[in-house]
């Protein structure tokens, strides 16, 4: 599913768990004289959102709006969080401050990529009622002004029994949908929402049912949708995917999508979110299921808690709907795919250039131009004239290699981003439609004579021309090609 939704008037109401994370970077060279540990030389030190926080970024980087409910200390830790919330611009913190209890905070040691410790603060057991009675308050406030109710559960006593039965019943009585990411075996505390996230290790302690296949994972989601009485479970299953269950008998497999697994810290904030979003744009569960397994993927090969945009989210889905395509083939797309990624890129905050040509018979000043064109922008779209195209400008014997073929190993360069053919004899009429910000073509034209060098600069964007490598060029591959060979002395 390529076509996804636009998450610009989603509003979801998150509550649960807001803690703090830290990752502190550093080395180590030696173990302590001292005891059989290591010692670590510590460099810099990185302050993210964390638990249900994290949900709210991971809402906000895919174009959504977020307004956050949870508690936080009296304290330093806490207003840094708060800080860090509104700094994102789509969330808004609605935070109880309890001054009885310190805000969670997560400090994790990493040397050469691999995590040493992890130092937590917390103060264990249930917030306060009179702390649990203000988050229902809050809820019943808001909860009209939003699309989707998420409970972000991370056992850290902010959803109590209380919390989550008063929380549910508001959103029900509101028509609003309840997602859940559960941290308890007890699903029956849920009842009512329209679905529950539980891992593959809480499913298990839910149900007793080993959840690794698909035949268990089935059983599973029926039986926890039966004794819970909540409308359908999503099981996170890590490398065996996703299982779907609704109540009414549904069950859907989505297998896993990730290539690389560098850090699962996070994850099932990201699904959870992406759920949300996309229920919240009216989405079925089985859409949202994989859009969610998708964006899952994505997340789980990067470092830390992290989250994906919106233009990510396109490029995993575009290319899980390719699979058994070469990765060069995926890069080859439409007009329209073109704009839909150039669009994402913008609003990721990305510089988008454009080049263009026959490419018939790469050489070394194909290259050189394409690499400079790379280094002009942070994403590179390349146009290349159809055979059609070709044959009228350099006569019937050309092109010598086919369109697709040309297309294709121009995908296979790493600093190009997307590559469109295009029958037009010029690209004036794909320039237009994609609008970059940088137009970059050989120093054989002057600014003037570039091919839509008027629609680049009348939006404030550039035009370069890049000196020609001597000697290089098709006509003369073709032309050498075709003398006689020289038979050697």
């Amino acid at each position: 599913m390529n076509d996804l939704p636009d998450f610009d008037a989603i509003r979801v109401l998150c509550v649960g768990d807001v803690m703090l994370d830290r990752f502190v970077q550093g080395s180590v060279d030696r173990i302590s004289p001292e005891s059989p540990v290591p010692i670590i030389q510590m460099g810099e030190t990185d302050s993210v959102p964390g638990g249900a926080a994290n949900v709210g970024r991971n809402i906000s980087a895919l174009g959504g709006r977020c307004t956050l409910i949870g508690a936080v200390g009296e304290d330093a830790v806490g207003r840094e969080l708060t800080a860090l919330l509104t700094l994102c611009g789509r969330i808004g913190p609605a935070l109880v401050v309890d001054p009885c209890r310190p805000t969670i905070e997560k400090v994790r040691f990493v040397a050469h990529g691999q995590h040493l410790l992890r130092a937590d603060r917390e103060m264990p057991g249930d917030v306060s009622p009179e702390c649990g009675r203000d988050i229902v308050v809050r809820v019943a406030d808001r909860i009209h002004e939003h699309d989707v109710l998420v409970l972000s559960d991370y056992a850290k006593g902010v959803l109590t029994d209380a919390v989550i039965a008063g929380t549910i019943a508001i959103a029900n009585e509101a028509g609003v949908p309840v997602v859940v990411d559960p941290k308890s075996a007890r699903l029956g505390r849920y009842a009512g929402a329209a679905v529950v996230t539980p891992n593959a290790k809480e499913a298990a302690a839910a149900t007793g049912i080993d959840v690794r296949t698909d035949e268990g994972a089935a059983e599973a989601g029926a039986k926890a949708i039966a004794e819970a009485g909540i409308e359908a479970i999503l099981l996170t299953r890590s490398e065996h995917g996703m299982t779907l269950v609704t109540k009414d008998g549904q069950v859907e497999h989505v297998p896993a999508s990730a290539r690389e697994v560098f850090d699962v810290v996070g994850a099932g904030d990201t699904v959870v979110a992406t759920l949300a979003l996309c229920l919240g744009a009216k989405l079925g569960l089985g859409d949202a299921a994989r859009i969610a397994n998708a964006a899952a993927g994505v997340v789980v090969g990067k470092r830390g808690t992290a989250t994906l945009t919106r233009s990510e989210l396109i490029d995993e889905l575009s290319r899980l709907s390719r699979i058994g395509m070469s990765p060069s083939q995926m890069k080859v797309m439409s007009a329209d795919h073109a704009v839909t990624l150039r669009e994402q890129w913008e609003r990721d905050g990305l510089s988008v250039g454009f080049t263009n040509g026959c490419f018939d018979i790469l050489h070394v000043g194909h290259v050189g131009i394409l690499e400079f064109a790379r280094s002009q922008c942070d994403r590179l779209i390349v146009g290349v004239n159809a055979d059609s195209s070709v044959s009228r400008l350099k006569g019937p014997s050309r092109p010598i290699n086919r369109e697709e073929d040309r297309a294709q190993i121009l995908g296979a360069f790493g600093f190009v981003d997307a590559v469109v053919v295009f029958c037009e004899d010029t690209p004036y009429g794909l320039i237009e439609r994609l609008q970059p910000d940088v137009l970059v073509k050989g120093a054989d034209y002057t600014i003037e004579q570039v091919v839509g060098h008027d629609i680049v600069q009348r939006r404030g964007g550039k035009v370069v021309t890049f000196d020609l490598v001597p000697g290089r060029s098709t006509s003369n591959i073709i032309a050498k090609a075709g003398k006689p060979a020289e038979v050697a002395a």
